[in-house]
């Protein structure tokens, strides 16, 4: 197959890839108006309702610019052969396949950064405080874009360096190696991220001997589950919108609960929240998403270095054949993969918030969960009417109507 061939291949998924994104949102903003469901009328007064609506519209014309504007951004730059003339500047400037790959990666990321700052700073500083959410200032804001460059230079440049040096010395067979390195990273991260990471964002600060880390180790006691780490994290600082997690496993297991939901939700709410949570652990959810990312990760690698035994993959953005003009033809050729592993992905994840949701029910009650979800998915103005498809392929999470009925069954 011809490199032009293959250009032609790139240009037609990218437009696809547009076309269909934008009819998915095409087809959930038609559902936006629909009624509240029965189950969920006591989410929204009328004029909280009218206000989630104006919000949902407002989100999804602010996506379609954005998406809109990225489109046309790649393909012109895909037209006038964008890549292979970075590949050339980058050379005048470096030597050696490293150093120009970490350098033309370091330029993409950074003029990518800097595109998308001002829409990045419309959606927070306009959208968000419109709707009454936003709480960061510029300061935070700009130090937050800061702090997120310079850890994709420290360890995604490590990364790809390390994995450029693996096909360096091992050529085609990379892949297995750079796999190993990449599944000890993400055990690595997976382990240490609060300790290591959040930090760096927010503050955390450990919950108080009170009434709700009472009932909370109460909880932890009675469902076998030891947890001594809990967590309050300062995300009101950012936003007013509220989340919990569970993050790491062995002695670094820790749940943090955003302030936000501490002020929003009731004592038996949080404790519901906090049993969802445990739930995901106690059905061995994170360990499963663990080895299925990391199946995933050897799978995408092995078909990288397929391409990379083509040299007409990386010529098709007219370039010479090299290691980083190869990575970006095979991420344009990867997106149907992609969008299919990533179906695949969400299905899983919904399966689970349904069994950590009967995990929840069972050990503590329902009602107060529903109670938690119904008021998160109020504060934070939620679309309670997606479009089933949008669903089916976009949600990590079922509807707030499927947990109802799924809890009340």
């Amino acid at each position: 197959m011809s490199p032009q061939i293959i250009f032609y291949i790139i240009l037609a998924l990218v437009v696809l890839d547009f076309l269909f994104n934008s009819y998915l949102s095409w087809l959930n903003y038609g559902y936006f108006d629909r009624p509240i469901p029965k189950e969920l009328e006591d989410v929204y007064d009328q004029d909280a309702y009218l206000k989630s609506q104006q919000y949902k519209k407002t989100l999804a014309k602010f996506s379609a610019v954005t998406r809109t504007l990225s489109f046309v951004l790649l393909v012109v730059f895909l037209v006038l052969d964008g890549f292979a003339w970075l590949d050339h500047y980058v050379r005048t400037l470096v030597t050696g396949e490293l150093k120009v790959a970490l350098l033309f990666f370091g330029i993409l990321i950074v003029a990518s950064t800097v595109l998308s700052l001002p829409l990045s700073y419309y959606r927070n500083f306009v959208i968000e405080e419109d709707f009454g959410f936003n709480r960061s200032s510029t300061t935070i804001f700009f130090i937050d874009k800061l702090k997120g460059l310079l850890l994709t230079f420290l360890i995604g440049g490590a990364l790809l360096a390390a994995i450029i040096w693996l096909y360096q010395q091992l050529g085609s067979s990379f892949w297995i190696a750079a796999w190993g390195v990449i599944t000890l990273f993400s055990l690595v991260t997976n382990l240490l991220y609060a300790r290591l990471i959040v930090p760096l964002f927010n503050k955390q600060t450990p919950l108080p001997q009170n009434s709700l880390r009472d009932q909370i180790e109460a909880y932890a006691a009675r469902v076998g589950f030891d947890l001594k780490n809990i967590f309050v994290i300062d995300g009101s600082k950012r936003s007013t919108k509220a989340n919990a997690y569970f993050s790491g496993f062995g002695r670094e297991k820790r749940v943090t609960l955003y302030d936000t939901l501490i002020n929003d939700l009731e004592e038996e709410e949080i404790v519901a929240v906090l049993a969802h949570e445990v739930g995901h652990y106690k059905r061995k959810h994170i360990i499963t998403n663990l080895i299925v990312s990391i199946a995933l990760t050897g799978f995408t690698l092995w078909l990288f270095s397929l391409c990379l035994q083509l040299p007409q993959v990386a010529q098709a953005l007219g370039g010479q054949p090299s290691f980083h003009l190869g990575l970006v033809a095979f991420g344009l050729l990867y997106s149907p993969i992609s969008a299919l592993t990533s179906f695949c992905m969400s299905l899983l994840s919904r399966k689970h918030e349904y069994e950590a949701d009967n995990y929840a029910a069972a050990t503590y009650r329902a009602k107060p969960l529903i109670g938690a979800l119904k008021k998160l998915s109020r504060n934070s103005l939620s679309n309670l009417t997606p479009h089933p498809l949008v669903v089916k392929i976009n949600y990590s999470h079922p509807t707030l109507l499927q947990r109802y009925r799924n809890l009340m069954a």
